[in-house]
């Protein structure tokens, strides 16, 4: 599933290409996605402005200035295996190819297999698009100033859950995903199994830090080599390959050679090395 670095990527893939640009059409192919998508679209975005984009969490953003002076946002989920691409006018259509902002010079693609994404469209009169009900109860983003050790810490004291799944959760901060959080506790030291509420103040300001960092390392290389994400231009993405524990079950720890370990947690494989990692005792 493509996660918040992947999302972050494709933005930054596809920005340059439809920041400042008119869409001549709109093309749905297949409405079917997770949620419909909502037919008034083709005839609305017709010749719309896209004046920027961002991103909420692993929603891509899409913000949108229309010919009748009708404002909003395009609220892209990539869902388990969505992809867009920047293409050119006359690369033939694949089956899982189901929408199309068509430009001057090229067209941006949405393909997705399993159909689980959504783009979903927020008009401004409805109010801020950040108070959406897909966005309202999102955590911090991970690269606010405000989120650091204490923020963390306030909130974790408050949950039970082992702090893997509550990384996982999305509640406190937005785009830990399965393989983030395992190599983020890791590099904290950290067992995955830990209550949260048992954290220590330092245990939150370098789990806080660590968070920071491999995310923006997972950026900076282009997202995970996920099977199913691909960059804007088709190229995969290769953080995962410079993971140390993630995927990595029996081989040894690339720190102190014991062996990898491997749970599910909140039916998601969890990865960790039981010496550098130890599991404390149960209070």
């Amino acid at each position: 599933m493509p996660e918040l670095p992947e999302v972050e990527v494709s933005r930054l893939g596809i920005a340059p290409h439809v920041e400042q640009h008119t869409m001549s059409q709109f093309i749905v192919r297949n409405p079917n996605l997770r949620w419909p998508v909502d037919a008034r679209l083709t005839q609305l975005l017709k010749n719309a402005l896209i004046t920027h984009t961002s991103r909420r969490g692993k929603y891509l953003i899409l913000h949108v200035k229309c010919v009748n002076d009708v404002r909003g946002v395009l609220m892209i989920h990539l869902g388990m295996s969505g992809s867009l691409r920047i293409v050119t006018h006359d690369t033939a259509v694949q089956k899982h190819d189901h929408i199309d902002w068509v430009f001057a010079s090229h067209r941006l693609r949405y393909r997705d297999p399993r159909r689980f994404g959504s783009v979903l469209w927020h008009d401004e009169t409805e109010g801020d698009y950040l108070l959406h009900p897909r966005l309202a109860t999102l955590g911090i983003e991970p690269f606010d100033e405000a989120f650091d050790g204490g923020y963390f810490y306030e909130r974790a004291a408050k949950r039970s859950q082992a702090i893997k799944v509550v990384l996982l959760g999305g509640e406190i901060v937005v785009g830990v995903g399965n393989i983030y959080a395992s190599e983020v506790l890791f590099d904290s030291k950290i067992h995955p199994a830990t209550p949260a509420n048992q954290l220590t103040r330092r245990e939150c300001n370098i789990i806080a830090k660590h968070v920071k960092k491999v995310l923006s390392a997972a950026i900076a290389r282009g997202g995970s080599t996920l099977k199913d994400f691909v960059h804007s231009d088709g190229s995969s993405g290769y953080f995962q390959l410079e993971a140390h524990v993630y995927d990595r079950a029996n081989l040894p720890c690339l720190m102190c050679k014991t062996p990898i370990e491997h749970i599910i947690q909140a039916q998601r494989a969890t990865y960790f090395c039981p010496h550098c990692q130890p599991e404390r005792p149960n209070k």
